[in-house]
């Protein structure tokens, strides 16, 4: 069963374009993921510092990897200080 999960990210004004380039990099290095069917990233047009991701993997445990994975684990130890909140993160199955 697939996972649709969508992660809202929240930059510190002041750290944006360095959240953009790790951000971008988590894109280009969970695309090589072999579970990994979509990983999108977008960024707001009324509010820059706010970005979506919308993902979809083939399994809970192919994103279960993907969190092991030490691109992730990196953006996580840096969280405090690049974020102005934490990260909002929701997991869904596709209905319709």
């Amino acid at each position: 069963m697939n996972i649709y999960l969508t992660a809202i990210v929240k930059s510190k004004p002041e750290h944006v374009e360095t959240v953009k380039t790790i951000l971008t990099n988590l894109v280009t290095e969970s695309r090589k993921e072999a579970a990994c069917i979509q990983y999108d990233l977008h960024q707001s047009i009324n509010e820059t510092n706010l970005f979506t991701f919308h993902e979809i993997w083939e399994s809970m445990a192919g994103l279960e990897n993907h969190n092991q994975q030490p691109y992730i684990g990196s953006f996580v130890a840096q969280f405090d200080e690049l974020l102005e909140e934490p990260v909002t993160v929701y997991q869904a199955e596709k209905i319709a």
